[in-house]
């Protein structure tokens, strides 16, 4: 029995003498066994390592063990483990039982037991004190000590995590191992075992060991004729002192706990072999990696003065040209260097959020790579079909859960069938016990199957069709949903789940799409859905024997799948030998690597930072350390082992290191360099430094493979196009191309783009008439939907594309609700001969609510009559009413103006025919609408016309938008309304206004305290109507009889002698006519663009604003103002006496 520790720093050899005295065993044809014990994850590099080294003898004499394969071989010789082991999703299903079963019993972990996540953690927890020889009982000793430093927290803590872990162990005795317990099962049974008596243990790669791991260490000390133990340090010498802050302390600590074994049971201790590491074996090639070896973590530390060649770090502006630089830098060492792939690694400290951009980035250039990284089987298709197939029934069929379950893609529906009734459960608010009932759904179809018109025929069927998809989807649900309803066996569960898969013929879809992927060559795909249906079966075989004896219920079942699924990770397989090694910084573990990327080297994630999230914060774990129980280092102790983890890190490759790190993440935050970077500037004051954030890299480092060159040379043409020259690298890669085939044909594909103008082509007058039909007909509203861009106007009224229809309540909803009760309110009071001016709040109040809700008891379907939770838009829409009918109940009574119409409607069925406009063709075109509220004054001066329209949004009037055809709806109502009057009265009328109403019961905000009497003017003030009144003093006192200054009731200010002031929104009698007449030629001219075909995509801009940010076709035009042909069509904010100068001199032309 002895024991030797082989000393050495990073890269010294420590391995290789191992190798070396493996051999010079073999040589010696000694009978003892020879084991080489190494980490689980480095366990294949040593093999290969070691037949490389030793030849085909290695495979007979010497063995390469694990703790974990260890385990095997003696349990296979002495027994040990006589029932089934439990995987660590068998774990997590039994902890979610156990915590169900202790609901109430828990003191702080009662309300987080059902929190996503919680399980795993408190796995974590159970494994590491299964790790460190904890039993539960332990646990439950240091409840005094956590009571007598009265941490009542850590106290309530310890109990819950004894109630739980000494229920698992008590469920788990009689039928199942824990894989956790093996180490401490093998320290035992190593007694009993004569496989390792007199064997020479070589043990390599560890730096330091779990509690489990030290007994078994313990044992094979005594049992073995020699063991011999690297570490990576250059070793204690006599009577040295740790330092705390020494790079090597782990290693250190480790050693001294060796020491106490080799102490406490008088084992020899033979003198240890320190390497020479000057230089370092593995950087014999690189005095500048020797260097750093040497003196980055060292003080005082050495100067390098010469440029570094070996070593380069690279400013990167954000991660994307980060790993572009990776990738170019890579094909430049494999093409001009003689590296092959397999001899390089990238990792980073933060492989979840580099792993997608590096697939991208390495695929575009054609790296072959392996992510070393198992993966996660949450998002695989079959794991959402059977928790989705769940999930319908446990959350009783809402829309998430039902399309969830149809997108998993293992249903036989096809794709537009799903997006068919998708749509419609949508358009409908479809949900619940809708899905199941006996009866066909009904609702309307509010649009279809890109039909433009629902004759009665056609919507029949589509409602069949909507309704037979329906019943494909739901019959084999129903059927799977009854035979698991109620508390039943969980044998009896699984079958039917298992039936259930087999009925939908799930497990063939997984094997087409194994062929399907292998068609693509995708060989992680495939290795990962051979495993799955593997997976997805052993989570049923562990539930039944974990909860044999118990009953579940739905719900249950998905929990406790969701916690198995959870835990679950697919180990990966390479695909090939040669590729670049992706890997994080915990994982890498091999000696072949030449040249080393380090990516994301930021403050924060190289070294990482370690977050408190587990079960015991780290003040806990010292106070319990304090008291004997050792458990694992709290974040200030790992943050010890993290710095000699990125030295280890910085010494793995023998030739070649890049580290790199981004300046800002995606969203533009600016990130900080790790302090690696700073340490490295220390050491090599002349070190290499490269950067793309100050000045563009040079054209010959952008030119690597094919693909990634091509898309490069492409961007270089753009430049060109603007009237720069292409370099001479550039033709000559131009040259290449157009050398190459099948480049070529993608170049002239490509080129033809530079061409590309965003123009849409006038549509020929016949396709006109065909998509707006023979006879225009249209509302004034969708002539200023036109002006705002014509290619919209298309779009929505000439392909009638409509977006998709969400069962909400929208802001058209809403307008028209409150439109109707208004007009309801109005036609009520007219019909009970009440007067405006006997209108009080209690009337509104009682009136509006009544007449909202019996509006939304009407409209079939409406959801606002869907769920208590719209009760509140409700009471708000009646607020917004009442306040709305007071405050007009105040504008009309102050004035003498009266209402005479409402809801005026011009049309082929309204109170007036439709407005006709003569083209210059000769043709008519239609137009129809409705005028909300007509008054009329009649006085000595004649008769006077206002128009009101109500809003329930915010509308200003505005010349300028009149002007450019934006803004025409109240001129072109009120010049028809005129001259209707005029025609059949035969007597001449006049406009007094027109004006807008914004319905709102507005927020006053006030310095002081006011009476409600000043509050009410404030509101009426803020809700005054806007637009433009006839510049007349009797005819603005008609309008507010209380006017002096500033009006209340219309956006007018007088001046002492009753005319109105500079600013008003006004205009004489002769500018409303020029206005009349202006309206009518634009509404001509608009018209005849429109049937000439006019589609061009040319939104309007005025100050900052564009109606694109509201457009539902933008994805349509792909309106970009880069690409030629898209241009905004600006318009000026003139000011009134600007617009009407503009107009009378158009008029005059014409």
């Amino acid at each position: 029995m002895s024991l030797k520790f082989i000393y050495g720093r990073s890269g010294s050899g420590k391995s290789y003498y191992c190798f070396q005295d493996i051999k010079r065993k073999i040589e010696e044809n000694s009978d003892k066994k020879l084991i080489l014990l190494v980490p689980e994850q480095f366990s294949f590099q040593s093999e290969k390592n070691l037949i490389n080294y030793i030849g085909e003898r290695a495979v007979s004499r010497a063995e390469v063990l694990s703790f974990k394969r260890m385990a095997y071989r003696v349990f296979n010789e002495v027994g040990g483990v006589t029932h089934r082991y439990m995987n660590e999703a068998g774990k997590n299903m039994l902890l979610y039982s156990i915590l169900n079963e202790l609901t109430g019993e828990l003191k702080i972990f009662n309300n987080a037991a059902n929190k996503n996540g919680f399980v795993s953690t408190l796995s974590d927890i159970i494994t590491e004190f299964k790790r460190y020889n904890l039993p539960p009982e332990m646990i439950k000793e240091y409840l005094d000590v956590a009571e007598e430093r009265e941490d009542n927290i850590l106290k309530g803590k310890l109990q819950d995590i004894y109630l739980i872990y000494s229920k698992f162990q008590d469920s788990i005795r009689k039928k199942f191992i824990d894989e956790e317990e093996n180490l401490t099962i093998l320290a035992d049974k190593l007694k009993e075992s004569k496989y390792f008596d007199g064997a020479y243990i070589w043990v390599d790669e560890f730096f330091n060991f779990t509690p489990q791991e030290y007994l078994v260490l313990e044992e094979l000390l005594l049992k073995a004729e020699k063991v011999n133990i690297t570490l990576c340090t250059g070793g204690l010498n006599e009577g040295e002192r740790i330092d705390n802050l020494d790079l090597f302390l782990p290693v250190k600590n480790t050693e001294e706990k060796i020491l106490e074994f080799v102490k406490r049971n008088n084992i020899k201790y033979e003198k240890p072999i320190k390497l020479n590491c000057d230089p370092c074996y593995r950087f014999k090639n690189s005095k500048e990696l020797s260097h750093m070896e040497k003196n980055l973590f060292a003080f005082p530390y050495k100067i390098h003065e010469k440029y570094t060649e070996d070593i380069c770090v690279f400013q990167a502006l954000n991660e994307y040209s980060e790993i572009e630089y990776t990738a170019r830098d890579i094909i430049k060492l494999v093409r001009d260097n003689g590296f092959r792939y397999k001899d390089i690694a990238v990792i980073t400290g933060d492989l979840e959020g580099y792993q997608s951009l590096i697939k991208a980035v390495f695929t575009e250039y054609g790296i072959p790579y392996f992510i070393d990284k198992k993966v996660e089987v949450d998002n695989n298709p079959l794991v959402i079909f059977i928790l989705s197939s769940l999930e319908v029934l446990n959350k009783n069929w809402n829309y998430e859960s039902v399309f969830r379950y149809l997108k998993a893609g293992l249903v036989d529906i096809k794709r537009e069938e799903i997006d068919i009734i998708e749509n419609y459960v949508l358009a409908n608010g479809i949900r619940g016990k809708s899905w199941i009932e006996e009866k066909d759904w009904d609702y309307k179809i509010l649009y279809g199957f890109n039909l433009t018109e629902e004759k009665e025929e056609e919507e029949e069927e589509k409602l069949k069709k909507i309704n037979e998809i329906r019943r494909k989807i739901t019959e084999p649900l129903i059927e799977f949903h009854n035979n698991i309803k109620g508390e039943i066996a969980p044998k009896k569960m699984c079958l039917e789940l298992y039936n259930f898969l087999e009925k939908m013929n799930i497990s063939s879809k997984i094997e087409s799409w194994i062929k399907y992927f292998k068609e693509r060559n995708r060989l992680d795909k495939i290795n990962e859905y051979k495993q799955i249906w593997d997976v997805a079966i052993g989570l049923m075989e562990q539930l039944v024997e974990v909860m044999k004896e118990e009953k579940l219920n739905s719900r249950t079942l998905e929990n406790i799948f969701k916690s198995g699924f959870e835990q679950y990770e697919l180990g990966i397989i390479p695909p090939s030998l040669d590729q670049v090694l992706v890997s994080s910084t915990k994982r890498l573990r091999s000696h072949e690597i030449k040249a080393l990327y380090i990516v994301g080297t930021n403050d924060g994630v190289f070294p990482s930072v370690l977050d408190e999230d587990g079960i015991l914060s780290d003040l806990e774990r010292e106070n319990l350390r304090e008291t004997g129980l050792e458990v694992a280092k709290d974040s200030k102790s790992t943050a010890f082992e993290e710095q000699f983890l990125m030295y280890v890190t910085l010494t793995t490759m023998s030739d070649y290191l890049r580290i790199s790190y981004p300046i800002a993440n995606e969203e533009g935050k600016t990130l900080r360099p790790s302090i690696v970077i700073s340490r490295l500037r220390k050491i090599f004051p002349n070190l290499c430094e490269k950067s793309n954030v100050i000045k563009e890299e040079d054209d010959i480092e952008k030119i690597s493979s094919p693909k990634p060159t091509f898309n490069e040379f492409i961007s270089q043409l753009q430049v060109k196009e603007e009237g720069l020259e292409l370099s001479s690298i550039w033709l000559s890669v131009y040259d290449w191309f157009m050398n190459n085939k099948e480049w070529k044909e993608k170049f002239i594909n490509i080129s033809q783009g530079f061409n590309h103008t965003n123009y849409a082509e006038i549509v020929d007058t016949r396709r006109v008439r065909k998509l707006y039909g023979s006879k225009l007909n249209m509302s004034v509203s969708r002539l200023e939907k036109f002006s705002q861009c014509p290619f919209a106007y298309f779009i929505r009224y000439g392909m009638n594309a409509k977006e998709r229809k969400i069962y909400k309540v929208s802001t058209p909803d809403i307008g028209t609700l409150m439109h109707d009760v208004v007009e309801s309110f109005s036609r009520h009071i007219e019909g009970k001969n009440i007067s405006w001016e006997e209108i009080d709040r209690e009337l509104c109040e009682s009136f509006v609510s009544t007449m909202v809700d019996e509006k939304i008891k009407d409209m079939k379907g409406s959801i606002l009559n869907s769920s208590p939770r719209y009760k509140h838009m409700t009471n708000r829409i009646k607020d917004i009413l009442s306040k709305s009918m007071e405050v007009i109940s105040e504008q009309i009574s102050r004035g003498d103006f009266k209402p005479s119409a409402y809801e005026l409607a011009f049309g082929f069925n309204g109170d007036f025919p439709p407005i006709s406009i003569e083209l210059s063709s000769g043709e008519k075109v239609n137009l129809i609408g409705r005028i909300d509220r007509v008054d009329k004054l009649e006085n000595e001066d004649g008769t006077f016309i206002r128009i009101i329209d109500y809003k329930s949004g915010k509308q200003d009037f505005n010349l300028s938008d009149i002007y450019y055809g934006l803004q025409i709806q109240l001129l072109v109502y009120l010049d028809a309304l005129l001259q209707e009057i005029e025609d059949s009265a035969k007597k001449e009328v006049n406009p007094a206004g027109i004006l807008y109403f914004n319905m709102d019961d507005p927020l006053i905000s006030t310095k002081k305290e006011i009476t409600k009497e000043e509050a009410e003017k404030e509101i009426l003030k803020k809700l005054k109507l806007k637009g433009l009144v006839l510049k007349d003093a009797n005819i603005i006192k008609a309008m507010d009889n209380l006017i002096s200054g500033y009006s209340d009731i219309i956006s007018v200010r007088v001046n002492k002698d009753g005319s109105p002031s500079k600013n008003s929104s006004v205009a004489d009698l002769e500018d409303f006519q020029l206005l009349r007449k202006y309206v009518r030629k634009l509404i001509v001219e608009l018209c005849e663009e429109m049937l000439e075909g006019n589609i061009s995509i040319k939104p309007y801009k005025k100050n900052n604003y564009t109606p694109c940010g509201f457009c539902d076709y933008s994805s349509i035009c792909q309106f970009d103002t880069s690409i030629k042909g898209s241009q905004y069509r600006f318009i000026n904010d003139k000011k009134d006496d600007e617009v009407l100068q503009c107009i009378r001199e158009e008029m005059k032309e014409d």
